[in-house]
């Protein structure tokens, strides 16, 4: 039996996953609505309008201000959250638009971000981005919509990679708003979805995420294929990093450990995994790299 067609409500649609999820809904068929801060369709980074932006609803809209957005919310029966930054300064965002990979690698160095502008409307912070936007939103869907049928909200996370070149910020913020969502749903009619993709990659849409993608798949395949008598780099840190309690993030060590292991993943692969956690009524909480795998059809090694 076919799964019903959803109404889904994408939170930055135009952006570079959510667009990708707004793709793959309505190759699906679904009835889909974006909302962003600039209302306008996604456009490549040539500036062009593919022809499936004309089948989506494009709202104007802020996510921490319900009112701009509360109405749109009563018909959709999910949610998708897609904004986030990745370091709390714009130089990074312009760096991957022109393709400039001196420009990006200088935006993760030590003292490229001014603390002073944290927060501005230039660069905003994690805990507002990350974090405030989907809480605002989630909690915004639980209050208006209807009792008594279900509903799903998707949240775009991520694995813990990176670090330490990577704030820790970054992913703390992504597990509040983890933890924050599943408070907010328990005890509703809404399913909570926590997407958490590796390094995300789309030659086209991103060209300069193919050598990365390139070099983390091969650093995966090697430690992954190696022998367990090999001390990798990875297996290196494992043993030098130190045990947390349970709940807390592990230490640097070991998520550099974890970006050594795991391969990226295509963005393509990442939205149909979103849409079909949205149609599988028994997935909820966390959706790690190898289940977003397994949804596609990936063997996992």
């Amino acid at each position: 039996m076919a799964a019903a067609a959803q109404k889904l409500l994408v939170i930055g649609g135009n952006g570079y996953v959510g667009s990708a999820v707004c793709r793959a809904a309505l190759a699906r068929g679904w009835d889909v609505a974006s909302i962003s801060s600039s209302g306008k369709a996604f456009r490549t980074p040539k500036g062009h309008t593919p022809s499936w932006t004309n089948d989506v609803q494009w709202h104007t809209a802020s996510a921490l201000e319900p009112p701009s957005y509360r109405s749109i919310l009563r018909d959709r029966t999910a949610i998708v959250h897609t904004v986030g930054i990745l370091l709390e300064t714009g130089k990074y965002k312009q760096a991957i638009k022109e393709g400039n990979i001196g420009g990006l690698v200088k935006a993760f160095l030590p003292g490229s971000n001014n603390p002073l502008k944290k927060g501005t409307r230039e660069s905003p912070s994690y805990e507002m981005l990350n974090r405030d936007t989907a809480l605002t939103v989630c909690e915004t869907y639980r209050d208006v919509m209807p009792s008594g049928k279900p509903h799903t909200f998707v949240y775009v996370s991520a694995e813990d990679l990176g670090r330490p070149f990577v704030p820790r910020r970054y992913i703390e913020t992504k597990r509040e708003a983890e933890q924050g969502i599943q408070k907010i749903c328990a005890g509703t009619d809404i399913r909570s979805v926590f997407i958490r993709p590796s390094f995300i990659y789309h030659p086209h849409l991103r060209p300069i995420s193919s050598p990365m993608a390139a070099l983390m798949d091969l650093s995966a395949t090697i430690h992954n294929k190696a022998p367990s008598i090999i001390p990798t780099p990875s297996r290196i840190l494992r043993a030098l990093s130190s045990d947390r309690p349970e709940g807390e993030l592990p230490d640097a060590a070991r998520a550099l450990a974890e970006t050594m292991e795991l391969p990226p993943v295509h963005l393509d692969h990442v939205a149909d995994a979103i849409c079909k956690s949205i149609e599988d009524p028994a997935i909820h909480g966390v959706v790690g790299l190898k289940r977003i795998r397994k949804l596609v059809g990936w063997k996992n090694s």
